[in-house]
């Protein structure tokens, strides 16, 4: 193997970062497998070669001495390991553990493993899960605040045996199958896999006699009822954290927490924009036209007076100071913002449609601009389009 380029071997520059080279040479493994290739040496040989450049390269050391060297580095007792890429068979502890590492990546949840990431935890007291319970309130209460009581299901610590899981509160001893590591390792030829202990189910532990009531577990599902505070001016999506309100710790361990995301129902009238209000207000025409005043809710429960000035649009917005959204911590409050809509009359009886019809006659005209702005300039743009297509 002297001379041989490990990275022309695998596929990959010379940078490649440590996940690029775990995933060329995964690809390579998987293609050159001896399993997948009976009776194939030349496919055995390859298999060798790109698990002898993986195992080099995968180790910041050897890739180290590699670097500037090549393969020379590991000759004549190179890095004083006695390390040399490509000893021994199929069997070798070198030659299988590169490949260990793959296969417990692509297989290693299915054979119960984690990929290195849920080592055993032992006897070691645990923190209990947080936990989100999701509370619906209207915009009222969001802006007033609330006191709630809730109830939701938990995980709390056994009474029975004070959550040592165990019958006679002696507590659990040391698992004689993985002497407390919660995991196994079982050599198959070059494979070294390792998977979660059959015996402690990972916990490192195992309890003779398990309390009748939790079954071992040193927890039992209850319902709680606890008192959550909403202070006025939340938003919705805020979370409220209850600390030491979540699942019960294990083996002792303390709680997780609560957090209570709060969820804000639309309301039938105002919409809220941070802490400010908007309310969509139709109002006649001939209101529009004439101007006038109108009252409307705010979301305290009382009514304020709008005054409506001549001619106004639709989309026309007015701004009523401090009647919006409590503002969190503070005693201020936003505005709330009046969207007029203009709307037009409908089912007009004779005497009506006439009036209306005169109306039309004494703003139309040579009067239009003065009274219709909006669409006397329109239609002028119109005809102005109009007379440079046909020029």
């Amino acid at each position: 193997m002297a001379g041989k380029d490990f990275y022309k071997v695998l596929g990959v520059e010379r940078n490649a970062s440590e996940e690029e080279l775990k995933k060329a040479y995964r690809a390579m493994a998987m293609k050159y497998h001896p399993d997948r290739n009976k009776d194939d040496k030349e496919a055995e040989a390859k298999f060798k070669e790109v698990s002898e450049a993986y195992e080099v390269l995968k180790d910041p050391q050897k890739k180290a001495a590699y670097d500037p060297f090549g393969s020379q580095a590991f000759e004549n007792g190179g890095m004083g390991s006695g390390f040399r890429p490509g000893a021994g068979g199929p069997g070798d502890a070198g030659f299988g553990a590169a490949f260990s590492d793959i296969f417990e990546d692509m297989f290693g949840d299915f054979m119960g493993g984690s990929g290195g990431k849920g080592r055993a935890r032992g006897n070691s007291p645990q923190r209990g899960n947080d936990v989100q319970y999701t509370m619906e309130i209207t915009l009222e209460e969001s802006f007033k605040g609330k006191e709630s009581t809730i109830k939701i299901p938990l995980s709390e610590t056994c009474d029975k045996c004070s959550g040592s899981g165990a019958k006679s509160g002696e507590g659990s001893e040391t698992c004689p199958t993985c002497t407390g590591n919660g995991r196994v390792r079982m050599q198959q030829g070059f494979f070294t896999i390792e998977r979660v202990c059959p015996t402690c189910n990972g916990e490192g532990a195992i309890i003779r006699d398990p309390c009748d009531k939790c079954h071992g577990s040193g927890r039992m599902r209850k319902e709680k009822t606890l008192r959550v505070k909403i202070p006025a001016g939340v938003e919705d999506g805020r979370r409220i954290r209850l600390g030491g309100e979540g699942e019960a710790g294990v083996r002792g361990g303390p709680s997780g927490d609560l957090y209570v995301l709060l969820a804000v129902k639309p309301h039938r009238l105002f919409r809220r924009e941070g802490a400010d209000l908007y309310c969509r207000v139709p109002i006649p025409m001939t209101r529009a036209a004439l101007g006038g005043d109108i009252e409307i809710p705010t979301i305290d429960g009382t009514r304020t007076k709008v005054k409506i000035p001549e001619g106004t649009q639709s989309n026309q917005q007015l701004r009523i100071k401090g009647k919006g959204m409590t503002i969190l911590r503070s005693a201020a409050r936003g505005d709330m913002y009046i969207e007029i809509f203009v709307e037009t009359p409908v089912a007009l009886n004779r005497k009506q449609s006439d009036l209306l019809k005169e109306l039309d006659k004494t703003i139309g005209g040579a009067d239009a601009a003065k009274h219709s702005p909006e669409s006397s300039g329109f239609f002028t743009k119109a005809k102005e389009f109009w007379s440079d297509l046909t020029d």
